[in-house]
């Protein structure tokens, strides 16, 4: 279908869809789009509606939706600012289209922003935490850490009127604290409390006349006060007491003493104090309970919850070894250096040798040789015998302390192997420190929130008025408005189970991306383009009712919402479809079909005909038996599970389902991954707590094919990734004309010199940088974008270059190199895996993560296998259009039918009701999960009828 046709017909369903929009255009028109493989589209959407962008991956939905819908917006919005602000920000390039009409303000919500700080939490970022913090400041109750009394605040009103009422007739000494705790000798102090006009002070619980020169022991820790006033306690003397009492509060920084005739101290203070110890606290302010500021962080581990330590298990791994067989892992085995001499000298002096296994050692011997020891030890000179050195031997634990703190960073990756993350023993994982964890508000202090999941924080705060006082409802009551709304607008997303503590760098990009969607919702903004990328990712069936319905709010506040999709569910509630193809890459970029969803369906595209049924996605007629193999976890019980046992059968292809939050990353990703790569790598990633696993000798390695980048910079690309490259750069050399010219396979990378061009260094394009205007990116006027210099280019295969291999697609790669076996099987592999339309040499940031993924799965399918292979893979078909989820079927297929096990964690019922195994988690998500409730075959899961997996397979076969 021509562009021309399409665009025609989305105008017909937009005039009778849609509602009269305040700012004037009821339309968002699109000219001539350009962008990476879109053929001059043009395009009309309805305003405020619930637009969807399908297709099949590659398409050009992402180039439309984000490269020239939003990358407009972005630029026109920049455009506003003067010339003299855009000068630091850099401007943004103009997308290639001629015209975008009714373009509003866009917001992009992309999946791959989330952060890497491990100071980023679910709370900080939807804002929760921060009115939390806010609360807390203004309307919690201090206790006394020591005594876990409520602490008070007095006045100075209030001071005298104690005094006068309860120690009337008695001798008492008003005293002013200045030190408390420290250590020093105090000289200058006494030097400026003579100049006071002060006569006498306190020192450590002792009166004593104020002396010249007067000081006391620097290195103990002292308790000074100033004695401001000796009274014996009158009615009549009210001002006298009074102008003594605002002199110590004065002196004391709002806190006082009063000493009683038997020597005994009460305390008083205008800040909030304990009176049984004395023990004060400063006033609270938001920042008190901030992980993130000084003023509130646990000073051990600085507010991160998490210490990192060098113990004594991760340098003495197996204490069953002596040190010279390299008992000690930092140093290896024995060589003859200057450390092993030391240790030698160390071991010789208590009778010991360094063939004496590490257990047999005595407990002070190991401290020594871990900790050090100040005391010097003699070493024989291997330069001048017969002498010794004395020389310190410091520890090995101390060395390798010292190096995480000041060495290079070669050096510190190498002190990380040595290293082990702990829970803060000073903190307990709150982040806080223990003053700011003694405030409490409802009977619980703010780090007991942060770690409730939403469900139950919602929950809380429904009917936290029941167990605060009067005072505390009025002052908290605006504050407690803004967080039920937005504890609201995350349940709303189905983001229950996840708890405020919980970093943002251990969520899925669809977890993130609907955690950003909440916070929108809650800025009640109008007139708004919101433009979403797969939002449904990492959701369950279950919970995608309620996604599909806080877009719809988004809608109805007054926005247009565009969300490319691929998601059955969305496509059918949405307002108007867009499906864009008809192919990948080069043969797609066109509008396939635009309307309604009922339009849609009566259409003939390739969507259309899944979502009719016509096309669908078979499921086996037989299951497989696999090989009678089993791999058993038992007893794990990380984070949220119940002592689960999982048996997965090998060989065969098993899915591992569950309602978002029910335990499945942290059954395979967080134990049961950690453990194969220990057993098989010797990974140092500890593994959550298990009991044992068996089974292990039947699997020979374990390979996880996760979505992240193949590379992070242009030069990486399919063919350098899947090591293809090397393989075609091995055949120009041996070419009749690269041996006369004595070229090697390193004549051929754009990565070294030689045979690179010099004036972009192999990177076929060149920045121009401007001052007011975009970097523009412009072909190397050197090599015109071909990488190489002319006499690499003149070597030619088959009549084409290096170059023009790199610039060819898969599809083409396949027949050029068909007499070549051993390139043409990576590259078919390549083709087989559905990528047959991006060319060899694409930058692999212009890869999507579906596409990524694929790169690596081919990567994996091209290697001689050995049949005994675990693959995982967590939600494989993200980014992929019902066509290319049968692709990678096809793929996983074919590992498993060569005898090796697919272990996928899925909520894509194409693929579950296609498994040979479910292990379905739950039932719900957060604490209410972490259990088995279903496992075996489809057809045996579906009887379940506690599973939601099972209702909605149920419904999923039956289609």
């Amino acid at each position: 279908m021509q562009t021309g046709e399409a665009t025609q017909k989305p105008l017909e369903s937009v005039e009778d869809n849609n509602t009269h929009d305040p700012s004037g255009h009821e339309l968002i028109e699109i000219f001539g789009a350009r962008e990476h493989n879109l053929k001059n589209v043009d395009l009309t959407l309805p305003r405020n509606k619930l637009v969807v962008f399908t297709g099949i991956s590659g398409s050009g939905k992402s180039s439309l939706a984000f490269d020239t819908i939003y990358a407009e917006g972005q630029r026109r919005y920049m455009e506003s600012f003067s010339a003299y602000a855009r000068s630091f920000i850099g401007e943004l390039e103009r997308p290639d289209v001629d015209k975008i009409n009714g373009l509003s303000p866009v917001i992009s919500i992309e999946q791959k922003t989330t952060s890497k700080n491990p100071r980023s939490t679910v709370g900080t970022v939807t804002e929760v935490y921060d009115f939390m913090r806010l609360l807390f400041a203004r309307a919690s109750e201090a206790y006394s850490y020591k005594t876990g009394n409520k602490m008070v605040r007095q006045s100075e009103d209030q001071i005298i009127d104690h005094i006068l009422e309860n120690h009337d007739g008695k001798k008492l000494i008003i005293l002013a604290p200045v030190i408390k705790g420290r250590k020093g000798h105090y000289r200058e102090l006494f030097t400026q409390i003579r100049k006071m006009g002060f006569t006498r002070v306190r020192v450590d619980g002792e009166l004593m006349e104020m002396q010249p020169k007067m000081q006391v022991d620097r290195y103990k820790t002292h308790d000074i006060e100033i004695v401001i006033d000796r009274v014996l306690v009158k009615p009549a003397d009210r001002y006298r007491i009074g102008q003594s009492v605002k002199n110590a509060l004065q002196h004391g920084k709002g806190l006082m003493m009063l000493q009683h005739e038997d020597d005994s101290v009460s305390h008083f203070s205008q800040h909030l104090m304990d009176p049984e110890t004395g023990l004060s606290y400063d006033e609270p302010a938001p920042n008190s309970f901030s992980f993130n500021s000084p003023y509130g962080a646990c000073p051990q581990c600085n507010g991160l919850g998490v210490i990192e330590e060098i113990t004594d298990e991760s340098v003495i791994p197996d204490p069953s070894l002596s040190i010279s067989r390299g008992g000690l892992a930092p140093l290896g085995e024995y060589r003859d250096i200057w450390i092993f001499k030391k240790i030698q000298s160390i071991l010789k002096k208590h009778g010991f040798s360094i063939t004496t296994p590490l257990k047999d050692l005595p407990e002070p011997i190991l401290h020594l040789l871990l900790r050090g020891d100040s005391v010097p030890v003699a070493v024989d000179s291997v330069k001048h015998p017969g002498t010794k050195w004395k020389t310190k031997f410091e520890g090995i634990i101390s060395f390798l302390e010292k190096q995480r703190e000041s060495g290079s960073d070669k050096v510190r990756k190498w002190v990380e192997e040595f290293t082990i993350t702990n829970t803060c023993p000073s903190c307990n994982g709150d982040r806080l420190k223990k003053e700011s964890l003694h405030f409490k508000f409802g009977g619980k202090n703010i780090a007991e929130l942060a770690r409730l999941d939403i469900f139950h924080l919602g929950q809380w705060f429904d009917t936290v008025e029941e167990n605060i006082s009067d005072r505390q409802k009025v002052i908290a009551q605006e504050v407690l408005k803004e967080i039920r709304k937005r504890v609201g607008f995350l349940l709303g997303v189905g983001l229950d189970y996840l708890h405020l503590n919980r970093p943002l760098r251990t969520l899925s990009g669809g977890e993130a991306q609907r955690i950003r969607l909440a916070t929108q919702i809650g800025t009640q903004l109008v007139g708004v383009l919101y433009i979403l990328d797969e939002p449904s990712i990492g959701l369950h069936q279950r919970d995608n009712i309620k996604l599909i319905q806080a877009l719809k709010d988004l809608r109805d506040l007054g926005n247009t919402v565009i969300v490319v999709e691929h998601d059955r569910d969305m496509m059918l509630e949405s307002d108007f479809i867009i499906d864009i193809g008809p192919g990948a890459g080069r043969h797609g970029g066109q509008i396939v079909a635009a309307g309604s969803p009922q339009k849609l369906m009566a259409d003939n595209s390739l969507t259309a005909r899944y979502l009719q049924g016509k096309v669908t996605i078979a499921i086996p007629e037989q299951r497989r038996e696999g090989n009678g193999k089993s791999l058993t976890l038992t007893g794990a019980s990380g984070h949220n599970l119940k002592n689960v046992n999982l048996k997965l059968p090998l060989g065969k292809f098993i899915c591992i389902t569950g309602v978002s939050g029910s335990g499945k990353s942290t059954l395979i990703h967080d134990t049961l991954f950690p453990i194969l790569n220990q057993h098989f790598f010797r990974s140092r990633k500890e593994p959550l707590s298990y009991k044992k696993v068996k089974g292990l000798e039947d699997i020979d390695k374990v390979i996880e094919v996760d979505q992240s980048p193949i590379g992070r910079t242009p030069r990486s690309n399919p063919a350098t990734y899947t090591g293809v490259f090397t393989d075609i750069r091995a055949l120009f050399a041996e070419l009749p004309e690269a041996k006369i010219r004595g070229y090697k396979p390193g004549r051929f990378s754009f990565n070294v010199k030689g045979g690179r061009c010099e004036t972009c260094e192999g990177a076929g394009m060149r920045v121009i940088e401007m001052d007011f205007l975009p970097d523009v990116h412009v072909p190397c006027e050197t090599c015109k974008g071909k990488r190489y210099n002319r006499e690499t280019l003149e070597v030619r295969f088959k009549g084409k270059s290096i170059s023009d291999v790199l610039d060819m697609t898969v599809e083409q790669a396949v027949e050029f190199f068909d007499n070549q076996p051993k390139i043409r099987r990576k590259i078919q592999t390549l083709n087989d895996v559905g990528l047959g339309y991006i060319t060899l040499g694409q930058h692999a940031t212009t890869l999507s993560g579906g596409e990524a993924q694929r790169v690596k799965l081919s990567t994996e399918l091209s290697k001689r296998d050995t049949g005994k292979t675990l693959y995982i893979l967590d939600e494989p078909t993200t980014g992929l259009h019902f066509q290319d989820i049968q692709h990678l079927l096809d793929v996983l297929n074919r590992l498993v039918d060569k005898g090796n096990t697919v272990l996928v964690i899925e909520h894509n019922m194409d693929v579950v009701k296609v498994a040979d195994h479910i292990v379905d988690l739950g039932p719900e998500g957060g604490d209410k999960g972490g259990n088995i409730v279903a496992k075996g075959t489809p057809e045996e899961v579906i009887s379940k009828s506690d599973s939601y997996t099972a209702q909605f397979l149920k419904i999923e076969m039956q289609r």
